[in-house]
């Protein structure tokens, strides 16, 4: 499966975006999948997960709250609604696709990154 991110940018602190994922070919729900961020200087950290039908979701604490991971099997596509930005949210954001529901399972496919920008 290849996935494709976009909607990144650079948005004040206190303000929102909307990352989309689209999956090629008719993935539908057949992966789980979650969205991970890497900053500067940091490891990779998983930010959200969703499972296949989309009915569970979990968060990082650090974005718990203000994050919200959605999916629409029948458009292929995942979603990450991020509010109440923070400074400290400023990374690359990826969408990666897998096979078990985990925040800390491995995930075998990944999209390239869409850049995060939070100014303070």
């Amino acid at each position: 499966v290849q996935l494709q991110a976009s909607g990144g940018g650079l948005v004040q602190a206190g303000g929102s975006l909307r990352l989309s994922c689209v999956a090629s070919g008719r993935t539908g729900s057949r992966y789980v999948m979650g969205w991970f961020r890497q900053a500067p200087g940091k490891e990779r950290e998983i930010v959200a997960a969703i499972n296949r039908s989309g009915g569970s979701t979990s968060y990082a604490g650090s974005v718990k709250g203000r994050f919200t991971i959605s999916r629409d099997n029948a458009k292929n596509t995942v979603d990450l609604q991020m509010d109440n930005l923070k400074p400290e949210d400023t990374a690359v954001y990826y969408c990666a696709a897998g096979d078990y529901y985990s925040m800390s399972a491995s995930y075998g496919y990944w999209g390239q990154g869409t850049l995060v920008t939070v100014s303070s």
